[in-house]
Parts: C-alpha cells; sequence; structure tokens
C-alpha cells in the first residue's frame, strides 16, 4: 500500500468562490467545489499513473463554497476531493473522507471506474448494511477529474438559429450513428470526430433535418451487472459527470474535439442539441 500522501495547506492562496469546478486561467487554477455541511474539503492530486501525491485542504468558504488557488497547477492535472463532515444517513448526510469524490463541475474525466467494495461509503455486508461506515480508501478504483484548458477558437461559427416551428429534429446516438458508415475512417468511427464527416452531414440534410440532437454524450458509469455479462452502458443513462464528455467517445483523448464536432456540424447548417436527464444518473 502507498504511504498516504501529505496534507498541506501553504501552496493554496485563497482563490475566488465561482466560478465553480477547475478553472484554469493561464497562470494557476482556481479550484471551487459547494458543500452547505462539509467542515473540511481537501484537494487531491494525482499524477498520470492514478497515484495520489498529495492533499492540499482549501482554505477559503465563502457563501457555501469552499475555494483556493493552486499557482502551480497546470491544465492536465488529475483531482479530486475528499470531503469531512457528519456521517448521519439517517438525516441524509454519508460524509466520509476516506473516500474520493469527483468533481461535479469537472470538465474532463480520465479512466473508468472499477467496481470494488471500497467504492461504497458503507461495509458492504455488515450487520448494519448501509447505516455501517467504511474506511477504505475508494481513490485507485476512481475515475479522476482533469483540469482542462478551455480555450478554443470558434471562428466565424455561429449557431443557425432555426425557427422551433421550422425546426426538424434527428435524434442519434454517436456510435450508432457513425459506427458503421462505410466512409468514415475507422479510427473515428463512434467520436465525435465521426460527426464533422460531410457525407454524414449531408446525409442528415438530405433528409430534412436542421438539428441533430445527441443522446447522452457524459461521463458515465458501466454498471457492475453489465461488465459482470461482458456489455457496457451503451446509452449513457447513468451520468458520472454532466460537464464531462465521455472517454470512449473521443478520437483524440483532447475535450476541444467535442467543440469542433460542434463547429462542424454548425458549418453544416445544422444545430446541436444535448439530450441531458438529470434524475438519470450514477451518483449514490
Amino acid at each position: 500500500m502507498s504511504p498516504r500522501p501529505s496534507v498541506q495547506t501553504s501552496r493554496l492562496r485563497a482563490g475566488r468562490p465561482f466560478p465553480l469546478g477547475a478553472t484554469w486561467d493561464g497562470v494557476g487554477v482556481n479550484f471551487s467545489l459547494y458543500s452547505r455541511h462539509a467542515t473540511r474539503v481537501e484537494l487531491c492530486l494525482f499524477n498520470e499513473r492514478g497515484r495520489e501525491v498529495e492533499r492540499i485542504v482549501l482554505p477559503e468558504y465563502t457563501d457555501e463554497i469552499w475555494h483556493g488557488y493552486l499557482p502551480d497547477a497546470r491544465p492536465g492535472q488529475r483531482y479530486g476531493y475528499r470531503v469531512d463532515g457528519p456521517y448521519a444517513p439517517e438525516a441524509g448526510h454519508r460524509f466520509n473522507r476516506h473516500k474520493l469524490l469527483l468533481d461535479p463541475y469537472a470538465r474532463q474525466v480520465v479512466g473508468e471506474l472499477k467496481w470494488a467494495p471500497a467504492l461504497f461509503g458503507y461495509t458492504v455486508g455488515h450487520r448494519d448494511k448501509d447505516l455501517s461506515f467504511d474506511k477504505r480508501d475508494s481513490a485507485p478504483f476512481m475515475p479522476k477529474c482533469a483540469v482542462v484548458d478551455p480555450a478554443f477558437t470558434w471562428g466565424r461559427d455561429r449557431p443557425p438559429g432555426v425557427a422551433w416551428e421550422d425546426t426538424v429534429i434527428y435524434e442519434a446516438h454517436v456510435r450508432g450513428l457513425s459506427m458503421l458508415h462505410p466512409e468514415v475512417a475507422e479510427s473515428a468511427r463512434g467520436t465525435f470526430s465521426a460527426l464533422k464527416h460531410d457525407s454524414l452531414l449531408d446525409h442528415l440534410r438530405h433528409l430534412g433535418a436542421t438539428a441533430l440532437e445527441l443522446l447522452p454524450v457524459h461521463a458515465h458509469v458501466d454498471d457492475q451487472h453489465l461488465l459482470e455479462r461482458g456489455l457496457r452502458n451503451y446509452w449513457g443513462y447513468n451520468t458520472l459527470a454532466f460537464f464531462a464528455p465521455h472517454p470512449r467517445l473521443l478520437a483524440t483523448n483532447a475535450i476541444a474535439e467535442f467543440k469542433q464536432m460542434v463547429a462542424g456540424v454548425h458549418a453544416a447548417g445544422l444545430e446541436v442539441i444535448l439530450d441531458v436527464v438529470y434524475n438519470h444518473t450514477a451518483e449514490g
């Protein structure tokens, strides 16, 4: 077992409570996390191999938001949170600092969840059931958040702005629409890059569509019972991070690929709509 990372406070400046999430400003990164009932929040930093190398206490609490500014953090930095607070399941509180938490405003998620008993805040099989308290570290089994550089040159991109009464929506799944398309390069099939292909977009326009609505593209979890049967969660209705694209939908592993896809679809005269269902979440 790796030694526990040291906990520090001195490296962080106060930072700002907004915007929420990890925000790169060209010099450093501002980290901001909402929690009304937390008593302490630790920012956990990971290397590219997924090993936790440092924990830093967020120094400020403003209007129920914990925040701090790390001047030496850069895009690509892997991170997560550990949050202290009351453990009172009967009151809806399940704070457990032994469990790594993803940033709900993360713009990128790296890696996949690996199902294990340590993921649960309670001890599976304990006589107290989900009222028990589990002290195993969940970090080795968790995906990690990554800081991103949001810079992107949109150029002359403009949404088509089709009137609602003239809108014709074509709903599709990124993989289902492109996996078997003969004119899309095999390396791009099933990813956002495929949706920029001229022949695919020409087909949608030929059908009379004015908008492409994509089934969930957010980072999601593959259910354990599916993995045990050698299957995956195809539809994506088990969202883990609503602001991060699902890693398997990226051909380049760069989230700018999503913006490039949007710009390409707009250039073809089509709007882009995302299917977002907030009660279809993997949380809990």
